[in-house]
């Protein structure tokens, strides 16, 4: 399993619930068909992340169940795991999570988001734990958004225990005012791009970060190597599957494993 490919979902925002269903399930079977062993989509991309000025229906759990098994059905056909930035409800309140399903087509557990970003305070309810997944021998990690742009733990604590590529679903769009950039990790532009290449240098892991599609967002969906040089990204606004054959051999996490502090 020395060089596998991965797919991320740089996709326009849905305009409806059933509108990201059927997103999902097309980029799944694009993405299968293209050779892809995993592809993942943007923070809570099932329904839709609740942004301010989005109008989001209330949370549904039977939606959300209906929508991972149809996901799950595109997955077993197209023998593909699939990491889907979603939502769902834990003792009655909302989280924001990446549901991980498997290329047989089931529930191989969630990644809840921890670290809430302080404007999702009255949106989300925090996370408890951190989860390391499997597609056949690859081990992989999720952190999203906020959390791993701003906490560097949440990447290395999958590191540390295996995951050669940690994946990062997130929701960044264009503010007013707001640069636009045209090269990645552009120096005028925010620091979260610059984020994304310490968070893979800093573990010695791949680290695979996945936005929507938007005309003028500050960040694009990216893949970064061990080293923390890019290795490909796609092109700002541009809607479409990014696929990367990644060098799985390359990520030692020589340098997450040194680490002597403590850990969340």
């Amino acid at each position: 399993m020395p060089v596998i490919r991965i797919a991320l979902a740089n996709l326009p925002f849905p305009s409806s619930p059933e509108d990201s269903i059927a997103a999902v399930v097309q980029a799944i079977h694009e993405a299968g068909a293209a050779g892809a062993r995993v592809v993942c989509f943007p923070e809570c991309f099932v329904p839709g992340y609740r942004a301010p000025g989005r109008a989001i229906p209330p949370p549904d759990p039977r939606f959300l169940e209906r929508a991972w098994s149809i996901a799950g059905v595109a997955a077993a056909s197209s023998r593909i795991t699939a990491i889907i930035g979603s939502e769902r409800l834990v003792d009655g309140r909302l989280r924001a999570t990446a549901v991980v399903i498997g290329a047989d087509g089931a529930i191989d557990g969630f990644q809840d988001k921890v670290q809430l970003d302080p404007s999702e305070d009255d949106l989300y309810t925090p996370g408890t734990e951190r989860v390391l997944f499997h597609a056949g021998e690859l081990a992989f990690g999720i952190a999203i958004c906020h959390e791993g742009w701003r906490y560097p733990e949440t990447v290395r604590w999958a590191a540390r225990r295996g995951a050669l590529v940690v994946f990062h679903p997130h929701f960044h769009e264009k503010e007013p005012g707001g640069y636009i950039p045209t090269s990645f990790a552009d120096p005028a532009n925010t620091f979260h791009e610059k984020a994304a290449l310490c968070r893979a240098a800093e573990n010695g892991c791949w680290f695979a970060t996945v936005n929507y599609a938007s005309a003028g967002s500050p960040t694009t969906s990216a893949v970064v190597r061990p080293d923390g040089t890019l290795h490909c990204h796609q092109p700002y606004g541009a809607e479409g599957l990014l696929l990367a054959d990644i060098d799985t051999e390359i990520a030692d996490r020589l340098l997450a494993s040194r680490l002597r502090s403590c850990e969340p």
